[in-house]
């Protein structure tokens, strides 16, 4: 079947945290059931689902593990299948019910507060913003678009199945509903806002379009923007007709509240008054350079001349100090405490250039070859690998040369071979043998004359050679 033709979300029936608040004190949410109202909506939502569907259709559930959505899909379930007015051609074997923890209830933390606190926790919500505020010892809304997100994921990769359902229920909360439509249809932060709540047991219906295969929402929603416009037309209607009237307009309870300034609210910082300065105090020296760095800063000032009380920046040595490696207040290799290097453009302009990348180099070719001369030789004891370890690592492989290079090693390399075959022996006298190439499996540690066989000064000598060329005008990089 592919992708179903509907996907429905459904809030679930009244529970009894919805009558009553303050049950969340001592129940826990996920344990909160239905009321007698809330079972009868359950099973008047089962009967609208029916007429809604086709007689061919197959159903697949999603709910929320928590007690009253799962006893919403029962009330569902139970009038869905129900024989009573007539057979019905959905029956409870042919369906799917899953229970997904990623469409629980935003977590409101564990046993709530009070009412006050609650209501608190509520206005100061409002003032910081529904998506981003986080409950404590629970979710903010962005939290639950995160879980949503990978269900949502899981959701069309199951799509792709053959059999799956023509019809997708998902048996979830209000702000989880919203939440959903979110992440699939990229509604902003500031819309998700914007958006009232679902009432209970509310179809949102999601119906894929046939020739391009997206859904398209069949519901309008509502908005808090679209209500505050609604009461202020009633309101500006009223208004004009006691002028019509001739009457005088009599302020309202809430007109009356409005009139007396409200304080603003303070969430954050500390409301009854900051003590933590009581018992901490800055040091008396990081005071004064703080006070001399803000004074700096104030004045533009480019440098402070160091004084016996100069800036933090000015106390630090211009030259490198010598203090042990393992100094955790060496701060030598801070760039702010160096001399900077007088660079002589001049010269570099007339230099050769030797690096590849173009840039100047002030060593001469005098200079390369007078400290290749000087260059120590390799210790009998370290080989002196291609990454420069203490091993054979690389040795193997082929160093980035030029084409030329690469023809005339290539061509020198035959030379010996051949001399070396003519005569049955290696240019060095050694008979050859059938293990002339194999490579030793040699540590850097290791003598060169410890464990090698009849061909280990060759290699050795090449690799000497080798390392000679890497450092000389044609090896080098630099």
């Amino acid at each position: 079947m592919g992708r179903p033709r509907l996907i429905i979300l459904i809030r679930h029936a009244q529970s009894e945290g919805n009558k009553n608040r303050e049950i969340h004190q001592t129940i826990p949410d996920h344990r909160v059931k239905l009321t007698p109202d809330g079972w009868e909506q359950a099973r008047e939502a089962g009967r609208r689902l029916r007429a809604l569907l086709r007689p061919d259709d197959t159903l697949q559930f999603y709910t929320s593990p928590y007690r009253r959505t799962r006893e919403t899909t029962d009330g569902i379930l139970e009038t869905l299948t129900s024989d009573d007015p007539e057979p019905s051609p959905f029956k409870r074997s042919n369906m799917k019910v899953y229970e997904e923890p990623r469409l629980r209830e935003q977590d409101f933390g564990n046993f709530q507060p009070c009412s006050a606190e609650m209501e608190r926790m509520w206005q100061e919500r409002a003032d910081y913003g529904h998506f981003f505020y986080r409950i404590p010892n629970g979710e903010s809304a962005a939290d639950a678009y995160d879980r949503v997100s990978g269900f949502n994921e899981s959701l069309w990769r199951q799509f792709g199945e053959d059999d799956f359902a023509s019809v997708c229920v998902l048996v979830t909360h209000g702000l989880m509903s919203r939440v959903f439509l979110m992440k699939w249809y990229h509604f902003s932060v500031e819309y998700f806002e914007d958006l009232r709540n679902v009432n209970h047991c509310e179809f949102l219906i999601m119906k894929k379009q046939e020739d391009s295969g997206k859904y398209d929402l069949q519901n309008n929603l509502r908005t808090w923007s679209e209500l505050r416009r609604e009461r202020a037309a009633i309101k500006a209607k009223e208004d004009k007709e006691l002028v019509d009237s001739g009457k005088e307009k009599e302020p309202n309870k809430l007109e009356r509240q409005n009139s007396t300034p409200v304080p603003p609210r303070k969430w954050g910082g500390c409301p009854q008054g900051c003590d933590h300065g009581k018992n901490f105090k800055i040091r008396r020296d990081l005071a004064e350079l703080l006070q001399h760095d803000e004074h700096a800063a104030k004045h533009n000032f480019t440098h402070v001349v160091p004084e016996v009380n100069g800036t933090i920046a000015s106390r630090r040595a211009p030259l490198k100090r010598t203090q042990g490696p393992n100094n955790s207040d060496d701060d030598s290799d801070d760039p702010r405490g160096r001399v900077a290097p007088h660079i002589d453009v001049t010269r570099a302009q007339e230099e050769v250039v030797s690096s590849p990348d173009g840039t100047p180099s002030f060593i001469t070719i005098d200079d390369r070859l007078r400290n290749a001369l000087k260059t120590p030789q390799k210790s009998t004891f370290l080989h002196i690998g291609r990454d420069f370890g203490g091993t054979y690592s690389g040795h193997a492989s082929e160093e980035e040369v030029s084409d030329n290079d690469a023809r005339e090693r290539l061509a020198a390399k035959a030379a010996r071979v051949k001399s070396g075959e003519r005569n049955g022996t290696t240019p060095n006298g050694r008979e050859l043998s059938a293990n002339r190439h194999a490579h030793a499996n040699r540590l850097g540690d290791a003598p060169s004359n410890s464990d090698q066989g009849s061909d280990g000064g060759d290699e050795a000598e090449d690799l000497d050679k080798a390392e000679q060329e890497d450092r000389s005008i044609r090896g080098s990089v630099y």
